[in-house]
């Protein structure tokens, strides 16, 4: 039990380490050079891969966000699973802001192999709204995805202003219902359960986050199926999405909703 609970103390003190130099040995002694973390939104491969990721946590909830990250002391293993709980709370001390479980994987050397982490509760800021996004966004309920939405949103599709008539759900929007109907109608034009994509980066800045990805659909009228590139700029302010502008392979989609390529 003791080396449980060192090596979950070692897990959570490097979300809170300032020093970059300390912070990456750090990392070096807790995951394995090919070692994985894997959140509900993305996945992370390799130790640089996950010292991006902590780096940027750190940057914005702890620099900047003025939070740290406590353990529950909950820990439980056997072999080679540990798992355990982490809560995220104002650095001047208060109500925990947010908690996540994290279960981890070990090799015979000790260092993590597969790391997997779950949102409890809370939002800790951009990256969790956005993240927490995504994770709606493949659910695909429309009223549950627009509950992310502020009740004002400055919304840009990269779409001529009249939209396209394939696609009448390329429209101005500027509301919360509206943000609703917006998947909705999406939903409406594709086959539900062949709905997919990924986001390979999300990148935060305060408020700001870009997610850069692609969207896979297939279309109910034609039987086409399209993987379109995509980048999304969210704005998030008190946990609601203020912004959404997405930048997409419009041309793809169109392609695909007529049964028609177009000249390239």
């Amino acid at each position: 039990m003791d080396t449980i609970i060192d090596f979950v103390n070692r897990y959570v003190a490097v979300w809170n380490e300032p020093d970059a130099d300390a912070r990456r040995t750090a990392i070096a002694e807790l995951w394995a050079e090919d070692g994985v973390e894997t959140i509900e939104s993305a996945e992370y491969r390799g130790r640089e891969a996950i010292e991006t990721r902590v780096t940027e946590a750190h940057e914005e909830l702890v620099r900047s966000g003025g939070f740290v990250f406590r353990s529950a002391d909950d820990a439980v293993g056997h072999h080679d699973v540990i798992r355990f709980t982490t809560h995220m709370i104002p650095a001047t001390g208060g109500d925990v802001a947010w908690t996540g479980s994290v279960f981890v994987v070990l090799g015979d050397d000790g260092l993590i192999r597969h790391d997997y982490q779950f949102a409890e509760n809370g939002d800790p800021g951009t990256r969790a709204t956005a993240e927490e996004f995504l994770r709606r966004l493949g659910g695909g309920d429309p009223d549950h995805i627009a509950e992310l939405f502020a009740e004002q949103v400055d919304w840009q599709l990269n779409w001529p202003d009249g939209g396209h008539p394939a696609a009448p759900w390329i429209r101005p929007r500027s509301t919360r219902t509206e943000a609703a109907d917006h998947f909705r109608t999406l939903n409406a034009f594709h086959v539900p359960d062949r709905r997919g994509g990924s986001a390979s980066r999300v990148l935060v800045d305060g408020t700001d986050a870009v997610v850069l990805g692609d969207i896979q659909q297939t279309v109910k009228a034609t039987g086409r199926a399209y993987t379109a590139l995509c980048a999304l700029r969210l704005t998030v302010e008190d946990g609601l999405i203020t912004r959404y502008h997405v930048y997409e392979d419009s041309l793809t989609v169109v392609e695909a909703l007529t049964g028609r390529d177009a000249d390239r």
